[in-house]
């Protein structure tokens, strides 16, 4: 068993520009590339988790997803910050499915496919929906972005800060 850090992808990895899907609205965000390679030197696995409602809004294809997506891959592994899997939620929020964030459906399909340990991997993202999904699949959170909580939820200005400061940081 590994640990893994899920990453979200729209507002942690790259710029949130609502719906991104064509090249043109690809644009990591600093620091990025040197919190995968930090995780992946510290012996963490690397997931990205993210909902993409677009494609059940018919806003934009599974297609024209997985050219996305394939590119943020390859960018990131040109960049020795390859990221180890990818998965994602193509419904609508009322949908019911089990995969979309909060729901822990893409955390558990990652830990039966890549034997992850769920209670030593973290869940990083900016918003609500990635915190609960860290608590409904038994994962530590740090949430970006925002101000401090008083709820327990670790916060970070980025996600090199969510990795050096809590990831990273000598057991709390």
């Amino acid at each position: 068993m590994r640990r893994f850090v899920f990453l979200d992808r729209d507002g942690t990895l790259i710029e949130d520009r609502e719906y991104a899907h064509a090249l043109s609205d690809y644009a990591p965000l600093p620091g990025a590339y040197d919190a995968v390679r930090e995780l992946h030197a510290a012996g963490f696995g690397t997931v990205v988790v993210t909902n993409q409602s677009g494609i059940g809004r018919g806003l934009f294809s599974e297609a024209d997803f997985a050219r996305f997506q394939a590119h943020l891959l390859a960018d990131f592994a040109a960049h020795d910050a390859a990221l180890d899997a990818s998965y994602h939620c193509p419904h609508k929020p009322d949908d019911g499915c089990d995969c979309r964030k909060p729901r822990p459906g893409l955390v558990l399909r990652a830990a039966r496919e890549h034997a992850i340990d769920l209670p030593g991997s973290w869940v990083i993202g900016d918003r609500e929906t990635d915190v609960g999904l860290a608590a409904s699949a038994g994962c530590r959170v740090v949430r970006i972005g925002g101000g401090a909580r008083d709820d327990g939820v670790a916060v970070a200005r980025d996600l090199l800060d969510a990795v050096r400061r809590w990831v990273l940081a000598p057991a709390r």
